[in-house]
């Protein structure tokens, strides 16, 4: 199963795998020094307050086993396609600029509606980075979801999906979800791949 992974997924897959380990072995520690804090979270809260390394590091951090196994199910899905389109250089550069994307959406919403001092954790802007290059390389190869089981081209998995945390991040319907970190991965990485396309049009 995993002999058709590629290097930087691999490497990805491993690296948040003993990190949430390590995380089951020391409670809050990592959380409070590597999860993704408001920028304001000492000052105004008295909580661990952020620091710059944040915006990557939260990415290897997980809530819990669903969440782990989500993002991780969908990086071995659609990752090692997309790395193989991009090579391995180019891939990792777009993964964490998605990863940084996110965490800056994240902090800049949330001080906006000032929810107090919560934690983002979670590789979920990096994997909406991917899953948005997926569906453009991909556009019409089929994706049969567990719910609802129904067969899709890429294309619209990935609108549908944009389009469900749009409304949930604006309606709030689900607490404690970060939909505006996956929004912010989506737009950093279309904004990539715009730029790379006016760049060199042959690559993608």
């Amino acid at each position: 199963m995993f002999r058709s992974l590629t290097p930087v997924v691999r490497a990805l897959l491993y690296s948040n795998l003993i990190v949430f380990a390590a995380q089951s072995l020391t409670g809050d520690t990592l959380t409070d020094l590597f999860a993704l804090w408001p920028w304001n979270s000492r000052s105004l809260y008295g909580a661990p307050p952020f620091e710059p390394w944040q915006i990557v590091s939260y990415a290897f951090l997980h809530a819990n086993l669903l969440h782990i196994f989500s993002n991780m199910l969908a990086l071995y899905m659609f990752g090692p396609d997309s790395e193989r389109v991009l090579g391995s250089r180019r891939f990792t550069q777009y993964y964490f600029a998605c990863v940084v994307g996110a965490a800056l959406t994240q902090m800049l919403v949330m001080s906006r509606v000032d929810p107090g001092p919560s934690p983002t954790v979670g590789a979920s802007g990096g994997i909406f980075g991917v899953l948005l290059f997926y569906g453009m390389a991909f556009p019409h190869r089929r994706i049969l979801l567990l719910f609802p089981p129904i067969p899709m081209p890429a294309w619209l998995f990935v609108t549908l999906y944009g389009v469900f945390e749009l409304v949930q991040g604006v309606f709030g319907t689900t607490q404690g979800v970060a939909h505006f970190a996956h929004l912010g991965g989506l737009a950093t990485g279309s904004l990539l791949i715009l730029y790379w396309r006016r760049r060199r049009p042959p690559d993608l």
